[in-house]
């Protein structure tokens, strides 16, 4: 189903030497609004930069690809070290294409993280790659994203409590 995540973690700092290995993950093509940062936030979540730091000894290769413009997106991904893409078009694979060739890995190796069903997941699921949906690091106060989520939740329920008792 283009809809479903592979896999569905708290958040992008739960991904670990043990669940790149358990799944076959050598790459991350990471989304930033809301996995890396909050929206339209010029810094990254607390605890990004030594996740990423982390990533980076383990031989994960990644990089961000974002709907966003590149004004947003390349100020903060610079700040971390990231390549990116900006103005991905998510759902389409475009950017998602231009991300697998930069890396070099195979599709299936290769996993798109991020917080939205209808732009990551169904990207990654189109473009055949693992996908991790993972949650925001705080709830999103815009209407828009509130609208949103009501609608992702009619193709895929997040059982928010499930999630935060297993830590995924």
């Amino acid at each position: 189903m283009i809809f479903k995540p592979r896999h569905w973690l708290k958040n992008v700092l739960s991904i670990n030497k043990d669940f790149l290995e358990e799944h076959g993950i050598d790459a991350l093509i990471l989304d930033l609004d809301n996995t890396l940062s909050m929206h339209g936030d010029p810094a990254a979540e607390e605890g990004i930069p030594e996740w990423l730091d982390y990533m980076r000894a383990l031989g994960v290769k990644m990089v961000v690809v974002s709907n966003n413009t590149n004004r947003r997106v390349a100020p903060l991904a610079r700040k971390l070290g990231l390549p990116f893409i900006a103005n991905g078009a998510k759902p389409l694979t475009i950017g998602i294409t231009r991300a697998l060739k930069y890396l070099g890995t195979a599709k299936e190796r290769t996993a798109v993280v991020g917080d939205q069903i209808f732009t990551d997941v169904m990207g990654g699921n189109f473009a055949r790659t693992q996908t991790i949906l993972v949650e925001p690091f705080r709830p999103e106060k815009n209407i828009f994203f509130k609208i949103k989520r009501a609608a992702e939740n009619i193709v895929f329920r997040r059982d928010f409590e499930k999630l935060g008792q297993k830590g995924r």
